[in-house]
């Protein structure tokens, strides 16, 4: 599918893709739902632009918790997370590379905030740095991609309060599939 090997698919490999596998689109469409998931607008489609189009909504239970760790989080009650309030309130202790001994917990931290910003940007189609303060919608909007990837509403809870220990009860270290 990924024919020049750069990780994205352009619109001629995507509708390549489509013909192959007889998606049923026909030729004037592919190009509008190309453009429903390239969300950045640069003329490809990557890998988080695909997943997020394709999840579907984020509610319930797993947006509950988000929301509830991010008020937990913010002890100024401004609506915004600033750096620390998260470094105080995040807790890599059961991150399964800081048990193994291979990473710190300042490393995933810093992992953390990145990633956050690099989703925000991606979904909205902006450019910009991290600045150390976080929004409730960049948090929502991180633990929306981060949700597409875990089957189990159990798992994903289990991250949430464990990465900020919303109940104040990490659950002990338990293996799922896809999740930590």
């Amino acid at each position: 599918m990924d024919d020049d090997g750069s990780g994205t698919l352009s619109l001629p490999e995507f509708a390549k893709a489509c013909r192959d596998f007889r998606i049923g689109i026909s030729d004037e469409n592919v190009p509008i739902l190309f453009g429903r998931f390239d969300r950045n607008k640069d003329g490809t489609i990557s890998y988080d632009e695909f997943l997020y189009t394709i999840r579907g909504p984020f509610g319930g239970a797993r947006l509950a918790a988000v929301k509830k760790a991010f008020n937990a989080i913010d002890l100024n009650e401004n609506g915004i997370l600033e750096i620390d309030e998260i470094k105080s309130g995040f807790n890599a202790t059961r991150h399964p590379a800081v048990l193994q001994g291979k990473r710190t917990k300042d490393s995933v931290l810093c992992e953390f905030l990145e990633t956050l910003q690099a989703h925000h940007n991606l979904v909205h189609g902006l450019n910009s740095k991290a600045d150390e303060a976080v929004t409730m919608e960049q948090f929502v909007d991180y633990y929306h991609n981060i949700s597409a990837t875990i089957d189990s509403d159990e798992a994903f809870l289990m991250i949430v309060n464990n990465s900020w220990d919303i109940r104040g009860d990490t659950i002990s270290f338990k293996k799922f599939d896809k999740s930590w």
